[in-house]
């Protein structure tokens, strides 16, 4: 009798072992999507704005100011960030997908979740930097006598905060992986010491 409950604790831990492991891979295609989604909005973000400074008789004298991703370090930082994010979810998935003869004693496992708490504090690092400069954009600081320029480049200023958008999605879907590789690893401890017992 005793035999039989252990044969089925393991099927039911087999089962949900399955069902977890099929959530990973999705959770890391949307997580894929979402800094890819970020990296390439903000990437793109460019827009130009002519302004007219003085006027010589009749002839307005026209400037044109453009405002680019690469004019703020922060925004550089933000687009590096989410695409090495996304190259990681694009290794992590290919990792999914190979077979288990190359874990080395659960190595891949903590490798992994190492790595993937490593993109969490990457992209979340970048993104607040982002936000930041976007906050002074939007706002400016009258103490600094740091004027807003979001008033001038409001699609500039939008499209930043979509990508910002975006970039905590992905963070909130790399941090539910990582949650999930932990509760896995949890379980797999489990079912090795009750089956040793």
């Amino acid at each position: 009798m005793g035999e039989e409950g252990q044969v089925k604790v393991s099927k039911d831990s087999i089962e949900r072992r399955s069902r977890v492991m099929m959530v990973v891979p999705i959770l890391r295609v949307l997580a894929l999507f979402a800094t890819a989604t970020a990296t390439i909005v903000m990437a793109l973000n460019k827009e130009a704005h002519t302004f007219v400074v003085a006027t010589v008789g009749n002839t307005p004298v026209k400037l044109t100011l453009i405002a680019q991703f690469q004019h703020n370090p922060a925004n550089v930082m933000f687009v590096i960030a989410n695409g090495v994010a996304t190259l990681h979810s694009l290794l992590m998935l290919s990792l999914c997908f190979v077979s288990k003869k190359y874990d080395l004693e659960g190595l891949r496992s903590v490798t992994v979740a190492t790595l993937d708490m490593m993109m969490i504090a990457l992209v979340s690092g970048a993104t607040t930097a982002t936000v930041f400069m976007g906050e002074l954009a939007r706002h400016g600081n009258s103490h600094a006598r740091w004027n807003k320029i979001c008033n001038n480049f409001e699609r500039y200023c939008n499209q930043g905060s979509g990508a910002i958008a975006a970039s905590y999605i992905g963070i909130l879907f790399l941090m539910i992986v990582s949650v999930v590789n932990i509760f896995k690893r949890e379980q797999l401890n489990t079912i090795k010491n009750s089956m040793c017992a």
